[in-house]
């Protein structure tokens, strides 16, 4: 792990660990933790100049910890090098965000398998190995909040995003029972839910995704990576501490 700050965590701050945090919505809740004082762990698949430059000011910005953590989602050996790197940090994680992901699209009929696999790898067996990976750290400490990334792909159903919607359902099952099986460790484990978002994800999907999306959405808009930030930090904060085990749609009335 590598820290982009001189200073580093100090006892009783927090500290949040996010995935896929270059761009979009994982920049932007990096970005709205560190605005309330987190020690930020960025866990990317590369760290480029520009996106060390962004953590080193804001460290500088926000007076908080930012280190970072190299992790491909695609690769069982970088998840446990990254996995490693932070227990073997010593630091305390309070919030893990598994954020990164990937969308594929295609009619059944015309997707090869390997491709249906390599998506759930990034979507998730990659986030299921490293919250387990992780979860010693919060059991030892009786407490924490983990937040995954699901989708509104993963519970409503759209022509050519099987192995998109499949993998964001399996997330939410994910969820669910994870919440179960740690809420007598003290740790609370909630999904996000966003429809289409302003991330170069949205252009991925293409332009007549995009279109019925918005017929189908009652503001008439997409939703802001800030908007999708906003939630995280609400579902981490102890305003929220009576709710575990939940799958909160942002979708502008879908």
């Amino acid at each position: 792990m590598e820290w982009i700050s001189e200073r580093r965590p100090a006892e009783g701050e927090k500290t949040v660990a996010v995935s896929g945090c270059n761009r979009g919505i994982g920049r932007a809740i990096v970005e709205r933790f560190s605005k309330e004082g987190y020690n930020i762990v960025a866990c990317v698949r590369e760290a480029s100049e520009e996106f060390c430059r962004f953590l080193s000011d804001l460290s500088l910005r926000e007076g908080v910890s930012c280190a970072y953590s190299i992790m491909d989602l695609s690769s069982e050996e970088s998840i446990n090098r990254c996995i490693k790197d932070i227990v073997g940090s010593k630091i305390r994680i309070d919030v893990l965000v598994n954020n990164a992901g990937v969308v594929t699209k295609g009619l059944l009929q015309m997707t090869p398998m390997q491709s249906i696999k390599d998506t759930f790898q990034v979507n998730f067996f990659g986030h299921v190995q490293f919250t387990q990976g992780l979860l010693r750290l919060f059991v030892r400490q009786k407490g924490g909040v983990i937040l995954n990334m699901c989708s509104i792909g993963g519970m409503d159903a759209y022509p050519a995003y099987v192995s998109y919607g499949c993998s964001k359902a399996a997330m939410i099952y994910f969820t669910k029972t994870l919440s179960q099986e740690l809420a007598c460790h003290g740790v609370r484990v909630n999904g996000l839910a966003p429809s289409m978002t302003d991330t170069r994800m949205r252009e991925e999907m293409g332009e007549a995704a995009n279109e019925e999306i918005l017929r189908r959405t009652a503001m008439k808009r997409i939703a802001e990576p800030k908007e999708i930030a906003d939630l995280a930090f609400y579902l981490a904060s102890d305003r929220s501490t009576f709710i575990t085990g939940q799958i909160v749609r942002i979708d502008g009335g879908m």
